[in-house]
Parts: structure tokens; sequence; C-alpha cells
């Protein structure tokens, strides 16, 4: 019998539920993955931690997983086309990838960059499509230099990478135990703080594109808005009500142009990493039935890179 995580109500990661189940024999167009890692993101618990619209509990928590697969429906092939039992694959925009195994949607299924470990491949997607989105939507180009808010973080670093591939300058703040962090992959760290807009202004020795923020603090609002002339190319993934008030860009993976965008950049994303071009700095791999110390972890907001959940470990 398989094993999953599941919210049975509203609450944080401490009140979930790790409980046996059958997954489904898969379909046409769907597979069974046995998973070998599952990714963590602040959105699997954000997601089941109050009640939400169009949401019906028990909710199976995960986005994203890699393994191999152990059952193919009729006629099916996955997004990156043809497939066999025992491939190594990773899924994003799945539901219930805290698990053993898992039927999914085979759209959503690729075959794993043999580059990548299970654990790092795991990460792989849902801070990358968000990353890529942002520098979309800002319409940043080579040649640019841009500002990112939370540059040190997972949704930093890819976009660090993607930046540097493209030819963009990136300024990244950062706390200063992490500016190696930010170098490594291409930025110019700056120390967030009082003053930070002046510091900003002396790394760029030149006008700012574009502002990324990743970190959704006013702080990193209000230095985009006086460094970024047109608000339009002003990006956020947290600051929800800045964006509303302050006519400036916001995107979520629930929104229906984010939905899209990320499902349609999937691909280009995994030839990257497969390419060698595209990391992902991991922190640490807890076990499977560890899910909620994971999370705790997760959330002093400084985990010093991508976090993994393994079963059998």
């Amino acid at each position: 019998m398989a094993s999953q995580w599941i919210a049975r109500t509203p609450g944080p990661p401490e009140g979930w539920d790790f409980v046996g189940y059958e997954p489904p024999a898969p379909r046409a167009g769907e597979v069974t993955i046995r998973v070998r890692a599952a990714g963590v993101n602040p959105a699997d618990a954000k997601h089941v931690a109050a009640p939400r619209g169009g949401v019906d509990f028990p909710v199976a928590i995960g986005y994203e997983v890699s393994g191999e697969l152990i059952a193919i429906g009729p006629n099916t092939s996955i997004g990156s086309g043809a497939a066999a039992i025992g491939d190594e694959v990773v899924a994003f925009r799945v539901g219930g990838g805290y698990s053993t195994e898992l039927t999914v949607p085979a759209e959503k299924v690729f075959a794993k960059p043999t580059t990548l470990t299970h654990p790092e491949a795991a990460n792989l997607l849902l801070v990358g499509t968000t990353a890529a989105e942002m520098l979309a939507v800002t319409g940043a180009a080579p040649g640019e230099t841009i500002l990112l808010h939370g540059a040190s973080g997972a949704v930093g670093l890819s976009v660090l990478q993607q930046a540097r591939l493209r030819g963009i300058r990136v300024i990244g703040t950062a706390s200063e135990s992490r500016f190696d962090e930010v170098r490594r992959f291409g930025g110019i760290p700056v120390r967030y703080g009082t003053g930070l807009a002046d510091r900003v202004r002396d790394a760029a020795d030149g006008p700012i594109a574009a502002a990324l923020d990743a970190v959704g603090t006013d702080e990193a609002v209000d230095v985009s808005l006086a460094l970024v002339a047109d608000r339009r190319r002003i990006v956020t993934i947290a600051a929800f009500g800045r964006a509303e008030a302050d006519d400036i860009l916001a995107i979520a993976g629930s929104m229906p142009a984010s939905t899209r965008f990320r499902d349609e950049v999937r691909g280009e994303l995994v030839a990257l990493a497969q390419n060698g071009d595209l990391v992902v700095p991991m922190a640490r791999s807890f076990p499977l039935d560890d899910a909620p110390e994971a999370h705790r972890l997760l959330a002093t907001g400084h985990p010093g890179g991508k976090l993994a959940l393994i079963p059998d470990a």
C-alpha cells in the first residue's frame, strides 16, 4: 500500500495526517510514478492553511516530484514524449506529491534531467517557472540591469541563473552571509535594510530597467518604485496588497495567465537543466514521514537552499 500526506481540515503542517492509500491504476493519458523525492515549497502549506473557495478537504499535499514510472496508461506518452516503465521522470503542477506513489496526468510529466539528483529534480520546476515568469512579465532584456529582491532565496537563485543565460545584469538583495551564493550565480549582491536604494544606485551605475520582488516587504516595493520608472516593469510574487495599491504587477500560480505560462515553459527549463545550465542548490532532505519538520525549517525563512522529502529514507 502507498502512503501520502493529507490535510483533513484547514490548518498547519502539524495537523496533517500520513495515511495509507491505493493510487488508482492509470487510465489513458495518465501514468503512475514511484516517488523518489518530493519538493518542499511554501505553497504546499499555504494552500491548505485556511479555507479557500473551490477547495474541498481532505487535500493531498505537494505539487512536484521526481521518481520513476511504474505504470503507464494505454496509448499514453508524457509531456516530453514517449516513455517506458522504469524511466526516471519529474512531474509538476500535480496534486499529492508527498506520497510514495502517485497517479497523475501524463502531460504534467517530463523526462528527468540526468544532471540532477532526485531531490534536486523534485525542486526544479515550481521555482523555475516562477522565476521565468517574473523575467517574462517585466520584459527583462539582454544588456539591461534589473533589481531582484530576495536574490539568495530559491526563486531568486533561479532568476539569477536564467537572467545570466540571457545576458541580463542582476543586482540582488541578500544578507551579507549569502553574498557569495548570489555571486556564484552571476548576481551583484547588496545588503537590504536602511539605505538600500542608494546602495542599489551605486551598484547599478545606470538605470534600473525592472524590479522583481520575491520577498514581499514594504522596503522591496518602496525601493522598486523609487528606482524603476515604469511601474508595469515591477513584479511581486508576495506583496499582493501593495500590487493593487501601487499598480504594479503581481503573479501567482493560481492565476490563469500564470498557469498557462508556467505549463508552457516546463519543457524549456528541463532542457536547461539537462544541459547543465540550471541547477538547484539544496539545503537538506528529510524522510517523507518528517514532512512537518521540513516545514518548520522552511518557515524560518532561511533554510539555505531547497528541501526535499524522501520516501523510505
